[in-house]
C-alpha cells in the first residue's frame, strides 16, 4: 500500500518570527519513504534541521514578515495491516525496564500522575497486568471522554481531560498515559497521520493525530484510545513525553494561522 501524506499550514506574522517545526515522517520508517515529505516554506527562507533529545527531526526557521506558507507532501509505503496486536504482552517490574524508559513513568505538562495516582489505582488496580491492563485504560479512557473539536484547548491537562469528559485525541492520549504511567507502565506520546483507510465514511477532514505507546513485552506497542480499535496507515511523525515535546509547530512570537489542511489518502 502507498499513502500520500503531507500538509499545508498558511500563517500571517506580524514582524520576522522564529519557529520550530516537527513535521516530517519519523526517521524509524525512512525505508518506507518512497517520496519524502521534505518541509517547504513560502517566501523561502533558510531552514536549520536538528534532532531533538527524544530523536526527532525538527526544523528551525525564522518566518519573514507577512503571509507564510508551510507545506509538505511524500508518499510512504506501507503494509497495509492494522495496528499490531499482543494480547498476551506482559508487564516489566520498575527495576527491570531499560534506562531510557524510565522517563516515561514520570509525570509530565500534561501528564499529571500526581494527581490522578489514586483514581488510577482505584479504577485499574485488579485488571491483569500487561497488556490487558493497557487495553482496560484505553477502554475507560475511550468510554469516558466525548470526543469533539470544539472541546480542543491548548493547555487542557490529563486531568482536566478526565475532570470534564470531552476533548480531542491528545486529550484521550494524555489520559491514557498517565494512568498508565501510575500504574507503572512507561507510556509515551506520538503524533503523525492517520487517514481513514478501511473505515466506513463519512470522513472527517484531515487533521494529525495523537497516539501512544506503551512499554510491555519487551517492546513499544501502540494504543490508541481516542479510535481504540486496530488502525490501517497509522505514519508517526515524532514521540515524546507529552504533547509539549512534539508540537507540529512552536512559534516564538505573535501569529494567525489562516489556514490549516492534512492529507493522508491511499494511492491506488
Amino acid at each position: 500500500m502507498k499513502i500520500r501524506v503531507g500538509f499545508e499550514m498558511i500563517y500571517d506574522f506580524p514582524q520576522p518570527t522564529p519557529l520550530i517545526a516537527v513535521v516530517g515522517t519519523h526517521f524509524s520508517r525512512a525505508s518506507d519513504i518512497l517520496e519524502p515529505d521534505y518541509l517547504t516554506i513560502n517566501p523561502s527562507v533558510p531552514i536549520t534541521p536538528y534532532r531533538d533529545g527524544f530523536g526527532n527531526w525538527c526544523s528551525r526557521l525564522v518566518a519573514p514578515a507577512g503571509r507564510v506558507r508551510l507545506a509538505a507532501n511524500g508518499l510512504v509505503q506501507d503494509s497495509g495491516l492494522p495496528d499490531v496486536s499482543v494480547p498476551g504482552a506482559t508487564q516489566h517490574a520498575v527495576e527491570d525496564l531499560p534506562a531510557d524508559a524510565i522517563v516515561y513513568l514520570l509525570g509530565s505538562r500534561y501528564c499529571e500522575t500526581d494527581r490522578l495516582s489514586n483514581i488510577a489505582w482505584n479504577l485499574f488496580e485488579k485488571t491483569t497486568p500487561g497488556w490487558a491492563r493497557v487495553q482496560a485504560i484505553c477502554d475507560f479512557v475511550h468510554d469516558h471522554i466525548t470526543f469533539g473539536y470544539e472541546h480542543a484547548r491548548a493547555t487542557k491537562t490529563a486531568w482536566e481531560a478526565f475532570d470534564e469528559g470531552k476533548g480531542v485525541c491528545r486529550d484521550y492520549a494524555h489520559l491514557a498515559i498517565t494512568f498508565c504511567r501510575c500504574m507503572n507502565i512507561p507510556a509515551r506520546y506520538c503524533t503523525g497521520y492517520l487517514g481513514d483507510i478501511g473505515m466506513p465514511p463519512p470522513y472527517a477532514a484531515g487533521d494529525f493525530a495523537g497516539w501512544f505507546e506503551a512499554y510491555i513485552g519487551g517492546r513499544w506497542y501502540t494504543f490508541d484510545p481516542r479510535n481504540n480499535i486496530p488502525r490501517i496507515g497509522r505514519i508517526l511523525i515524532a514521540q515524546g513525553r507529552d504533547a509539549a515535546d512534539v508540537p507540529i509547530t512552536q512559534t516564538f512570537g505573535a501569529n494567525t494561522l489562516v489556514s490549516f489542511t492534512v492529507w493522508t489518502d491511499e494511492v491506488v
